[in-house]
Order: C-alpha cells, then sequence, then structure tokens
C-alpha cells in the first residue's frame, strides 16, 4: 500500500521533495564547517552586569563615609558582597544568605535589592553615618565616572568605549602589574559606559 502513495505522487513534487532535503543537508553541513572554522567567540566583557555597577555605588558609598570592608567575604558559611568588620555588618544581593546569617549569628546582615541606589545604604546601617550633603551624592554621575575612567567623552560611541576598555584594561590587569581595585573599577566604567553609549 505505501508503494501506492508514493507512486500516486506527481514526480515533480517528489523531485522538489528530494532536492529540498538535498539543499537542507549541504547547508547546515555548510554551517557545521563553518563554525569549526570561525568558532564564535563570546567576549570576556560581557560577563559583567549591572551587579558590577551595584557594587561600585557601594564601594564608593562607604569610602566616602570612611567606613573599612571588605569585599566578598565569607560569613557563616555564606559568600556576601561586603563585610563591615569593625561594626559586623554583612551586606549581600542573596536574600537567602541574609536570611541564614540573620537567624546564624550575631552579624547584622543587610539585604541590597537590586534598583536600589548605593548612598541609600546609609539609612539601613545599624549605626549613624555621617550624613553626605545631597549635591556631593549626586555631583558624580556614574556614566560621567563611567567615560572619565576610559578617558573617554560622554558623547562616545560603542565601538569607542569597546577600543578605550581594550587599552586602559592592559594597563591595570594584575597580570600585567595593574593591581585587582583598578581593574575591577575600569570593569565596571565599561559595563556603564558601554549600556550608556549611542
Amino acid at each position: 500500500m505505501p508503494a501506492n502513495v508514493v507512486e500516486s505522487i506527481p514526480p515533480s513534487v517528489l523531485a522538489g521533495l528530494v532536492l529540498g532535503g538535498l539543499f537542507s543537508v549541504f547547508a547546515a553541513g555548510l554551517f557545521l564547517v563553518g563554525e569549526r572554522l570561525f568558532p564564535s567567540r563570546q567576549p570576556a566583557e560581557t560577563a559583567y552586569s549591572s551587579d558590577a555597577r551595584r557594587r561600585a555605588e557601594i564601594r564608593t558609598y562607604l569610602e566616602r563615609i570612611g567606613e573599612r570592608y571588605v569585599e566578598d567575604a565569607e560569613v557563616a558559611g555564606q559568600r556576601v558582597a561586603f563585610y563591615l568588620p569593625t561594626r559586623d555588618v554583612a551586606v549581600t544581593f542573596d536574600a537567602q544568605a541574609y536570611f541564614r546569617i540573620g537567624n546564624a549569628t550575631g552579624t547584622y546582615a543587610i539585604l541590597v535589592e537590586h534598583e536600589m541606589p548605593g548612598h541609600h545604604l546609609g539609612g539601613r546601617l545599624p549605626f549613624d553615618v555621617p550624613e553626605l550633603e545631597r549635591e556631593l551624592r549626586d555631583a558624580r554621575d556614574p556614566v560621567a565616572v563611567a567615560y572619565e575612567a576610559l578617558g573617554l567623552p560622554a558623547t562616545a560611541d560603542q565601538a569607542q568605549v569597546r577600543a578605550a576598555y581594550r587599552d586602559r584594561v592592559k594597563d591595570v590587569h594584575p597580570d600585567h602589574g595593574g593591581d585587582e581595585a583598578s581593574f575591577r573599577r575600569i570593569q565596571e566604567a565599561y559595563v556603564t559606559a558601554k549600556e550608556h553609549a549611542k
């Protein structure tokens, strides 16, 4: 019975199906060969996210109020973004770490939400902090700071931002004599500038 079905199909349709199948196999083979010859590369700079910007804002705030901190510390078996050793305060972006630290230790834990500006941390700290003037907080626009760190004008496009990042990262990379803090700041500046470049 299947032979009768195949015989009932017009020859032009069968030829079209065969040619379509052969072309599909050829195209798939072409893509596989192309991928092997020219593998797609995921640039390292795409690994950084808005998390880097939040960290930069909190770091800047803690430095402005003169508070000593340790980044990426471990508290009660949990990794936290910032730990203030003299005050026994942990600042984290992870809700699970926040609850585990708060329930397991005497450490004061602070959960920072995704959209919280860094200078709002002062209202959550369990101690009095110096009041920063509003002008001081707002004067350093993160985008302007990012372009300044990369040595670019605020009108730079994405290609210029990428080129400046590659040049600057060579100078500050720890493997080339730079320090980790400067390297991190350039990475954060790149993320911010790239998001705002036209």
